[in-house]
């Protein structure tokens, strides 16, 4: 019968593999927060207007390079949580299957349909094309066609969607998942943190615009929760080496 060191000696070949994927996703994880910090500073240099379709695209019209490089480190970045949902669930499904599984889907599928979607939290691409169309605009029929239509994709922006309360479940079961017994890949702050992450984050996407308050709290622990992450798939990637 199989004693503690085979097991053991299991678990770290089927890691050995996956050295690769728990390094890349480490540092994307990291370079997710990096890069939504950037867009945090661009957006607080010149801020978009969040109601008015007309003001919205004289804004664009005259910060369009800036408006397009803030959508882009908005929108593009959410490739990066599938990797690192991806690598836990590999590096935790060697001890458990189903709750690691069951995270994977909730927290990395959110992520994945957002780059579908053309809105982000502050803004939309699709705005731009408008903004062009505004501007160019012969008549003031024309003018108002264009800001309504505006209005309906900023109507959309500041509408909570579920993926958000399905992508802090999904942090939240990955980090019960990271706390049953004999789980030695991760550190054992990180499933607390992820717990307390995850259901901040399932209240703070719910109430968004009721308790704005516990978004903010909810943004800061998500941050401080990709860079933890990030560093525990870089170390296991090493030790996996």
């Amino acid at each position: 019968m199989p004693g503690p060191s085979s097991a053991a000696t299991g678990h770290a070949g089927h890691r050995q593999g996956w050295k690769l994927l728990f390094l890349v996703a480490g540092a994307s994880s990291i370079l997710f927060v990096f890069l939504l910090i950037t867009a945090l500073v661009i957006d607080f240099m010149a801020p978009p207007p969040v109601h008015g379709g007309a003001a919205t695209l004289e804004f664009i019209a005259s910060n369009k390079a800036s408006y397009v490089a803030e959508q882009i480190l908005w929108i593009l970045p959410n490739i990066f949580p599938v990797l690192v949902f991806a690598a836990l669930y590999v590096a935790l499904s060697a001890y458990r299957k189903s709750l690691p599984l069951i995270a994977l889907v909730f927290g990395a599928l959110p992520w994945a349909l957002l780059l579908a979607v053309p809105v982000s939290s502050r803004g939309s691409l699709n705005l731009v094309y408008l903004s062009d169309r505004f501007v160019a605009a012969g008549t003031e029929e024309e003018r108002r066609a264009y800001a309504t239509a505006a209005e309906a994709i900023i109507a959309e922006n500041n509408t909570p969607a579920i993926v958000g309360v399905l992508s802090a479940l999904g942090i939240l079961l990955m980090g019960l998942a990271m706390l049953t017994p004999g789980k030695a890949s991760f550190p054992r702050y990180l499933a607390w943190l992820g717990i307390a992450t995850g259901a901040l984050g399932v209240a703070s996407e719910v109430l968004r615009h009721a308790v704005p308050g516990f978004y903010w709290g909810y943004g800061i622990l998500l941050w401080a929760w990709f860079i933890a992450t990030g560093v525990a798939l870089i170390r296991l990637s090493r030790v996996t080496a």
